[in-house]
């Protein structure tokens, strides 16, 4: 399986919005991805749903 890479040039997406409650560990780690990379903390975690729910083992 392929490692899950940020996509810096990810246009503007529509969305929706919806409260989500995360682990202190995984914000962290996106908000320093966010500094890193530059794009929004919002774009990377839509990469991580969208790479997690193509990747996903389906019984």
């Amino acid at each position: 399986m392929e490692k899950f890479k940020v996509n810096t040039n990810d246009g503007k997406i529509s969305s929706i919005n919806r409260t989500i409650r995360l682990k202190p560990e995984y914000f962290e780690k996106i908000m320093e991805l966010s500094e890193k990379t530059g794009v929004s903390f919002n774009k990377i975690v839509n990469q991580c749903i969208e790479y997690a729910l193509n990747n996903m083992e389906e019984k």
